[in-house]
């Protein structure tokens, strides 16, 4: 039996309605906004901060929480690196549809490996992926460490774990970077805002 890789007998299908009518009828341009970050450093805070403010403005978002991804689509995915790149890989290709409907995608995930981000980003056209860095140091996350993880890592709990006992790669040329000022985090309507800025200055909000 063929198997998907080297299947000769799959065509792609097309439709006479695309992106562009999508986009026009939701007057915005689908694209992806990829929150990465250690964990705890505000990812999904940011995202759901993100998403209000887009429906204020009347903007059709969707968040895909890289937590909330491994209770479904990636439940069967464990944390060894092979494991990670295909559950950053499957959320980069959900993600991907989404943005063709003429969503915004906002992904939320720590997706440490700087490879796999950029597999993600090969699969729209680059300015259609913004990349938004949650540039916060390991100790500030680990002081807030909102779900205890950090704390069952150091006590060797849990292994593998970013920051800790596995590698975090940040992004070398990110659109967005957000820091901490003077040890503490922005507030979730700043980091918005600041993301919102960059969607508005980029035609992204309207079509």
């Amino acid at each position: 039996m063929s198997t998907l890789s080297n299947a000769t007998n799959i065509f792609w299908q097309d439709c006479q309605l695309g992106k562009p009518e999508r986009q026009k009828l939701l007057n915005q341009k689908g694209c992806v906004v990829w929150i990465t970050g250690l964990s705890g450093s505000g990812k999904s805070t940011l995202a759901c901060s993100l998403s209000r403010e887009l429906h204020s403005r009347g903007k059709l978002s969707y968040i895909l929480d890289g937590d909330n991804l491994r209770h479904g689509l990636n439940k069967d995915l464990g944390f060894k690196p092979e494991d990670r790149t295909e559950n950053i890989r499957r959320t980069g290709e959900v993600a991907k549809l989404f943005a063709d409907a003429g969503l915004i995608c906002v992904a939320s995930l720590i997706s440490p490996y700087r490879r796999d981000r950029d597999t993600c980003r090969a699969m729209l056209s680059d300015p259609n992926f913004i990349e938004v860095y949650m540039n916060m140091p390991l100790a500030l996350c680990e002081a807030r460490d909102p779900k205890g993880l950090y704390k069952l890592a150091r006590a060797g709990k849990i292994k593998g774990f970013t920051g800790i006992d596995d590698p975090y790669e940040p992004p070398l040329n990110c659109e967005i970077e957000i820091k901490e000022d003077g040890g503490i985090c922005p507030t979730p309507t700043v980091m918005a805002g600041q993301v919102v800025s960059y969607l508005e200055e980029k035609g992204f909000l309207e079509c």
